[in-house]
């Protein structure tokens, strides 16, 4: 297997396209690649479709003029104080296509695309605004509603530690959307804390095997600070 290890963000991120598809890991705020969504806000790269599981992911994003559409489970923060993304604003404003997708179904399209699944029934969602234009059977007298599976031309992922090979090994809560993205793109890039030789990672503890990653870069971790009007100041 060749070495996975580039030198910087921006190598890692060279080619990333205009109206690229880009999976990014995380949930609100952890696990998510942080370094990797900042430089990509610097790129100037233009109509991208992102895919995560809330508005948090994009804080780091300084320009959210990049984005057409984003697939997400949560759009808006419910708490009106709390720091809003550039993306997150212009989602508010009307300026950016969404597709709401209940949580646990977006995991699952997101898993069946890495599986090579193109479809599946599940009811969550039925009667609602997301079952829309979705085609609809009934399974043992209960409504389901059509998911396709989901894939992207990118995935930018956080990960703990990784070996020079791709092997990656996940800390607490970065074990979230990571893993299954990390199998639904064409090309995924990690982001991580620490870098190892081949051979030195406890195989019982690697849960994304390096066959589904192309890149790898080290980067220490950007902190955000994230307030909400509940939280004593």
């Amino acid at each position: 297997m060749i070495d996975k290890v580039v030198s910087s963000i921006e190598e890692a991120i060279a080619d990333v396209h205009d109206g690229a598809s880009i999976m990014i890991g995380g949930l609100g705020m952890s696990g998510t690649p942080h370094n990797l969504v900042k430089v990509l806000g610097q790129r100037g790269v233009k109509n991208l479709t992102m895919i995560c599981n809330s508005y948090a992911t994009f804080v780091a994003m300084e320009n959210g003029s990049h984005v057409k559409k984003v697939i997400v489970s949560f759009a808006a923060s419910p708490y009106s104080g709390a720091r809003r993304s550039a993306v997150a604003e212009q989602i508010l404003a009307g300026e950016i296509e969404v597709e709401l997708v209940p949580q646990g179904t977006l995991a699952e399209r997101i898993r069946a695309g890495g599986a090579g699944i193109a479809a599946f029934y599940t009811p969550t969602g039925t009667g609602t605004v997301v079952d829309q234009g979705k085609e609809k059977m009934f399974f043992d007298g209960k409504e389901h509603l059509l998911e396709r599976g989901l894939t992207a031309d990118f995935a930018f992922i956080k990960a703990y530690k990784s070996d020079t090979k791709g092997n990656l090994v996940y800390r607490m809560a970065m074990r979230n959307f990571n893993p299954v993205m990390a199998m639904a793109a064409r090309v995924t890039i990690a982001e991580v804390q620490e870098i190892v030789p081949a051979g030195q990672l406890d195989p019982e503890h690697v849960v994304t095997p390096g066959i589904f990653v192309d890149r790898v870069v080290r980067a220490d971790p950007i902190v955000i600070e994230f307030r909400s009007p509940l939280k004593k100041q």
